[in-house]
């Protein structure tokens, strides 16, 4: 009876102790859920900054800096209906409006697809040879090879003017041998033109010409660039944020300005291109910018092959003069 009055005191002490213990368990998990609960909202005050009452209390410094002002807007991009002046030819037309940072666009699938530049690119190569002294406009004659070829305008000694309103080819092809392979590199990478690749140096993968004077990686071959990318290297050129010399935009408005322009108020700047695939043009572009009373915008016109239509560098630059004085009329 002892042995077994014994083991009841041992077991209620047990109990009572096992019921003790749970219970101030349980006191502590309410407790600390109620600390967390009030961590949680004090950090969730840090996060949101101090009560109201003590914000209205500090003054506010008229000069502070808004951390949100160093931050670029992203430009807009809008559609448009451009249809009525291609007259059923295939092409695209970008509109880079710089006062409301607004992009325009007509088939803005073809406008952000990648082309080969062709002569359009005598704007960049005479940007990098005017920019690095390797052309010099008052001294820039190259002596003609005697060899004829197909443009008569190219059949004479040219000068850096009269080769770029003649596109004349050979001419380029010789400043592009003389800016070199590197230079040329580091300054597309600089202006992010395109997919930047002149690995067809000599311009090999054009099926349409192998004739090393009148070809070259920009001509049907490995470098690309779309007609919105043209737009963007264009401001890079001569927008307010231009790495480049006054003297050099100069020098490269003088060779772009359109001539015969029948609106005073507007002066537009740019460069055709055209370029075949087997004797067929496959490519033809005009790129630019206008200046008018309402601030200056970039632009680019490019017409793709179109069966049952001719399509040519003139062409896409009718176009692009008529797309460009209507938007600045409007």
């Amino acid at each position: 009876m002892k042995k077994k009055s014994d083991y009841l005191k041992v077991a209620y002490w047990v109990f009572l102790c096992v019921f003790i213990l749970t219970g101030c368990q349980n006191n502590y998990n309410v407790e600390e859920n109620i600390f967390i609960e009030n961590e949680r909202e004090e950090l969730e005050d840090e996060k949101i900054g101090e009560p109201k009452a003590e914000l209205d209390s500090v003054p506010i410094e008229a000069d502070s800096e808004d951390p949100t002002e160093d931050i670029p807007i992203k430009p807009e991009v809008v559609d448009a209906d451009w249809s009525e002046y291609f007259h059923g030819i295939n092409g695209t037309a970008v509109i880079y409006d710089v006062a409301h940072r607004r992009y325009t666009m007509y088939n803005s699938d073809l406008a952000l697809t990648r082309r080969s530049p062709c002569s359009t690119f005598k704007i960049i190569s005479s940007l990098i040879a005017l920019e690095n002294g390797i052309l010099e406009p008052e001294d820039s004659t190259r002596t003609w090879s005697g060899e004829i070829f197909w443009n008569e305008d190219w059949n004479r000694d040219i000068d850096f003017t009269e080769a770029f309103r003649a596109s004349c080819v050979w001419y380029y092809r010789q400043v592009i041998d003389d800016i070199g392979k590197d230079m040329m590199k580091k300054e597309l990478n600089k202006l992010h033109y395109g997919n930047c690749d002149i690995s067809d140096w000599d311009g090999q993968l054009n099926t349409n010409n192998n004739h090393r004077a009148l070809t070259g990686f920009w001509i049907e071959s490995s470098l690309m660039i779309s007609p919105k990318e043209q737009v963007e290297v264009l401001e890079r050129i001569f927008g307010e944020n231009s790495d480049y010399s006054k003297e050099t935009q100069n020098e490269l408005k003088q060779v772009m300005l359109v001539s015969g322009q029948n609106k005073a108020d507007i002066l537009i700047y740019g460069k055709t291109g055209m370029g075949k695939a087997e004797g067929v043009v496959v490519d033809a572009w005009f790129t630019g910018f206008a200046e008018g009373a309402k601030g200056n915008i970039y632009f680019c016109v490019h017409l793709g092959k179109t069966d049952g239509k001719n399509i040519s560098g003139s062409s896409a630059r009718e176009i692009a003069i008529e797309i460009v004085s209507d938007f600045l009329s409007r």
